[in-house]
């Protein structure tokens, strides 16, 4: 991952105060404030490791390693507020003339990461050792940035198999699996909770095809335009499935409309929706 370099991070310094003022205000204390605005500096920074120790090198003595941990891992504040400011500035920045919902692949080499495992991201576009992240994003036809975001936890981190290394990295007993449209519907629900809502909402395949997303969408009124495979069945809300007639041989059939057999992965779609992408 790049950055910027330490003589364009010095003609923003300013602007970036000011920013890390607005940001952290909810932070009680001033060197909590403090450290925060020197984290977000060496986040912003060239390089690809983003973790605490090569950034406190390229801080260059701004702040101690073990403070800066401290902060990140270990020191009390709500992070919530930071959260809602910053998607309070950004939707008000952005202007944004619709809302995304998307996955993110974290490449990883080990396995204490939290939700670590071997499974498919559309990001690497392969199977891999990694963490995924699902965000709504606000966007325009010029830019886009995450407004909210949720780490992926698989199934199989809520087995009692994986009790060690949810306690190694500290993962609450609270936080089990969810699939991922669900996480989206809850992000929505918190953005919400913070007076915002988007303009239309826009998803690919990976969550429009899922009927209980949509759903969600329709009971929270939010318009949609979602992607559906080429081949998935709709039919109009007032259509009966019907049982043609058993012959007495073979498998007996099942209950379809006239024109289509809906799939299972998919609700019925109803006269008036908005178009999905094809």
């Amino acid at each position: 991952m790049g950055g910027v370099t330490p003589g364009e991070l010095a003609a923003v310094r300013g602007r970036l105060e000011g920013f890390a003022d607005d940001i952290l205000e909810s932070l009680p204390r001033k060197d909590q404030r403090a450290r925060g605005a020197c984290y977000l500096r060496g986040l912003m920074l060239d390089g690809r490791r983003k973790s605490i120790e090569p950034m406190t090198q390229r801080l260059g003595g701004e702040v101690h390693y073990q403070a800066l941990h401290h902060f990140v891992a270990a020191s009390p504040w709500d992070w919530r507020p930071v959260r809602r400011r910053l998607a309070e500035r950004l939707v008000d920045a952005l202007d944004p003339v619709a809302w995304a919902v998307d996955d993110t692949g974290f490449p990883k080499d080990g396995t204490h990461s939290v939700g670590v495992q071997r499974q498919y991201s559309g990001t690497l576009g392969k199977t891999a050792n990694c963490q995924l992240g699902v965000s709504v994003n606000a966007v325009t036809e010029h830019a886009s940035c995450p407004i909210d975001w949720r780490l992926f936890v698989p199934e199989r981190w809520d087995e009692a198999a994986m009790a060690e290394r949810r306690a190694a990295c500290r993962l609450p007993g609270s936080v089990r699996h969810r699939p991922k449209w669900q996480l989206a519907l809850d992000m929505l629900d918190e953005l919400e909770g913070w007076g915002l809502r988007p303009p239309v909402l826009v998803a690919d395949a990976g969550y429009g095809e899922v009927g209980e997303f949509r759903q969600g969408l329709d009971d929270r009124q939010i318009p949609y335009v979602v992607q559906v495979k080429a081949d998935t069945s709709a039919y109009p809300e007032q259509a009966q499935p019907t049982t043609a007639p058993y012959s007495g041989r073979g498998r007996r059939p099942r209950p379809a409309t006239a024109t289509s057999r809906p799939r299972s992965s998919s609700s019925p779609s109803k006269p008036g929706r908005r178009p999905a992408w094809s």
